[in-house]
């Protein structure tokens, strides 16, 4: 059984505030090291995929993610590990905690009108992590640990839609010095503007996106009740800021870049899953019908996941067929593919489907998971753990890998591993207590002499954190 590749363990031998967080002593007159700033994003992650905002769509998730790695790599620190990720909310937001964690706003992707605006967008908080803008603003002050940063963190989170609350939250924690921090300085901004810039054209993007996609947020301002969007209070918008991008972009050579087709997919995918099933079948209905705007491939991809969602396998399996004469070979398109053979009863060379489709895109996540669930419907067990296992060597630290393998190790009685892997699953949610409760199932659940060392070792290192967080709560 391999340990788990968790940042949270390398926390342990640390000392916790009552927050869960590490105290690594009085941080005054210091920068915060990339270690501390990783350390203090992990944490906050726990709690980001904790929360039912969280959307945890593999199609979309590795998107955001393929495209934040292509600007990356014409950052200034193109070696910097950065984690993109999405929350299913309405209101128009990025935002950037420590350590290279991003995330956007299921609102800001539907409002980009083509991917060189979303790039833009991520670029820019890019550039808020490889400035260091976060630790630069708590460095130097007087606290006594890494706690004001998490507080930090946790408030541009909260400040997405409720920015009251976020200020309520900081001031119970630290005072309102912390309040006056929240918001990025003008310099800030205006320094990730231009670096943001830099990295968008390097990395092939249109650089008009950014000024279009500043006006086009100052335009939504208009439709919305008395609100201003969230990320233009999170991020300020002045007059003098879009001027000096606007400045800028027009000294760069005009460059037409045409979206990719996953951002279209995406898009759609967004669309289909955010309206009811019902009105997203209309909706898909309604623009393929008019065929006067949007990429139609995309539209009738949002029209299948509409039509799965909605039950109406028949149509959605017709409706794919078309669908597949007509696009490009395409990993979310395979993946599609796949779902659709599963539905049609009829068809049954799903698995080889799946082998086939893996071997062209192997880092697809939701092709792996899939193929995952096709085992465990048809009691495949030891295949799945198979697959299971080869993925969690490549990435220890994706929740849903551990609960795939728990349902695989369930039936075939090995229920020490079952509980074992599930404890990892509870703990990437920053559910510690959970974790424990995991654990002392495993313990009593088998007698491998290696698995309970480490069952052991862990439970003594997540009771020390309990225990920690105690003490300083008295």
């Amino acid at each position: 059984m391999r340990k788990i590749s968790l940042a949270v363990l390398l926390l342990l031998p640390l000392q916790l505030n009552a927050d869960g967080l590490p105290d690594l002593g009085d941080v005054s007159q210091t920068m915060v090291s990339p270690q501390m700033e990783r350390q203090i994003g992990e944490q906050s992650m726990f709690r980001i995929r904790a929360d039912d905002s969280y959307l945890d769509d593999p199609e979309i998730t590795d998107y955001l993610n393929a495209l934040g790695a292509r600007l990356v790599a014409n950052s200034s620190e193109p070696s910097q590990p950065f984690e993109f990720f999405v929350t299913n909310d309405n209101a128009v937001n990025a935002f950037a905690l420590p350590g290279g964690f991003i995330g956007v706003n299921t609102g800001l992707i539907l409002l980009a009108q083509n991917e060189s605006e979303l790039a833009s967008v991520l670029s820019h908080e890019i550039s808020h992590v490889t400035q260091h803008h976060l630790a630069r603003m708590v460095s130097g002050q007087k606290y006594d640990s890494l706690a004001a940063m998490a507080t930090m963190a946790v408030a541009i989170l909260a400040a997405r839609n409720n920015p009251q609350a976020a200020s309520a939250a900081i001031v119970g924690a630290q005072g309102g010095m912390m309040q006056r921090q929240l918001d990025f300085t003008r310099e800030h901004e205006k320094e990730a503007d231009r670096i943001g810039l830099g990295i968008l054209e390097k990395s092939g993007f249109d650089t008009r996106g950014m000024p279009a996609f500043f006006e086009r947020m100052q335009r939504s301002t208009q439709l919305l009740e008395g609100d201003t969007p969230t990320y233009l209070r999170t991020h300020p918008l002045t007059t003098e800021r879009v001027a000096d991008v606007d400045g800028r972009v027009q000294q760069i050579p005009f460059k037409l870049v045409p979206d990719s087709l996953e951002f279209q997919l995406m898009r759609a995918r967004v669309h289909a899953l955010q309206k009811t099933p019902r009105d997203a079948v209309a909706f898909f209905n309604g623009a393929l019908g008019e065929q006067r705007f949007g990429n139609p491939i995309a539209q009738r991809y949002g029209l299948v996941v509409s039509l799965m969602r909605d039950k109406q396998n028949a149509l959605a399996i017709q409706e794919f067929q078309t669908l597949y004469k007509n696009a490009p070979h395409n990993a979310s398109i395979e993946t599609l593919a796949g779902q659709i053979k599963y539905l049609d009863k009829k068809d049954k060379d799903a698995t080889a489907f799946y082998r086939k489709a893996l071997k062209q895109f192997p880092r697809h996540r939701a092709l792996v998971y899939d193929y995952a669930e096709l085992m465990l419907q048809e009691k495949q067990y030891v295949d799945a753990l198979k697959l299971l296992d080869y993925e969690v060597l490549l990435n220890g630290n994706d929740p849903k890998l551990y609960e795939l393998q728990a349902r695989a190790y369930g039936p075939l009685g090995r229920h020490q591993e079952e509980h074992h892997v599930l404890s990892y699953y509870q703990i990437l949610h920053g559910n510690l207590r959970g974790a424990i409760e995991q654990l002392e199932l495993a313990k009593r659940a088998g007698n491998d002499y290696y698995q309970l060392s480490t069952i052991e070792t862990e439970l003594k290192q997540y009771r020390e954190i309990i225990e920690a967080q105690r003490s300083k709560k008295k």
